[in-house]
């Protein structure tokens, strides 16, 4: 199949449309209204600095459902009684920066690319673009951001400079998103770092039916707090 090369118009070709390898589309820009339409259908940017803008819809897709997340007990524990500070939306920026920071196994630097952070930056600001943030002693030490449509919530990336934080922040992301009636987690890539934590693989045709059913306009779900919590 061919890869689609993106106008000025805001358009996407339908995600069974992508290559095996999950790229889509080539090109365009990362304005918030074409984000929110590359959300809304399953496709996300991902590409290196210097590159063309790549468009993706991996399939299979790796999923969590807020009800299926697995905590053993000592991690529960840890959660309620580490002494961890853990907040939403404090520090949106410092956590995106810090994802990006983080070092690739294969040397070949990050996919969060100053224009990316850009992008996002201005969807926090427009209240699709979210964060979770682990403190301990007053310092960051993990947190994780994505966007939010409907009842869905699209993780992008996380980070983790001591044990567990990056699973807190997650733990407390997912408490937040069921009280708030949110249904899915997209987690994009799979990993066995989440597949412990109950994220599963669905089939794409399947991940795009779940969209379909659980975001029924673009606004974001409830109200987004920046109070700590424990």
């Amino acid at each position: 199949m061919p890869v689609f090369q993106l106008t000025e118009q805001i358009t996407f070709p339908h995600p069974d449309l992508a290559e095996p390898n999950g790229l889509l589309a080539v090109g365009g820009d990362l304005c918030v209204p074409r984000l929110i339409a590359a959300y809304k259908n399953g496709i996300f940017p991902w590409y290196s600095d210097g590159d063309p803008i790549l468009w993706w819809f991996t399939s299979p897709r790796l999923i969590l459902i807020p009800d299926e997340l697995k905590v053993s007990k000592r991690l529960h524990r840890y959660y309620k009684n580490g002494g961890m500070d853990l907040t939403i939306n404090a520090a949106f920026n410092e956590v995106i920066e810090r994802c990006a920071s983080i070092g690739r196994k294969d040397n070949e630097g990050t996919w969060i690319t100053l224009d990316m952070i850009s992008a996002y930056q201005e969807l926090h600001r427009q209240n699709y673009a979210h964060s979770v943030e682990c403190w301990y002693n007053n310092d960051l030490v993990g947190g994780l951001y994505g966007i939010a449509l409907g009842r869905v919530f699209f993780g992008e990336s996380m980070f983790s400079t001591k044990s567990n934080s990056s699973k807190l922040a997650l733990i407390h992301l997912v408490n937040f998103l069921k009280s708030n009636g949110y249904k899915l987690i997209d987690c994009q890539m799979t990993t066995e770092y989440l597949r412990s934590l109950g994220a599963r693989e669905i089939p794409g045709k399947d991940f795009h039916l779940l969209l379909k059913k659980y975001i029924v306009s673009d606004n974001f779900n409830g109200a987004w707090s920046d109070e700590k919590s424990c």
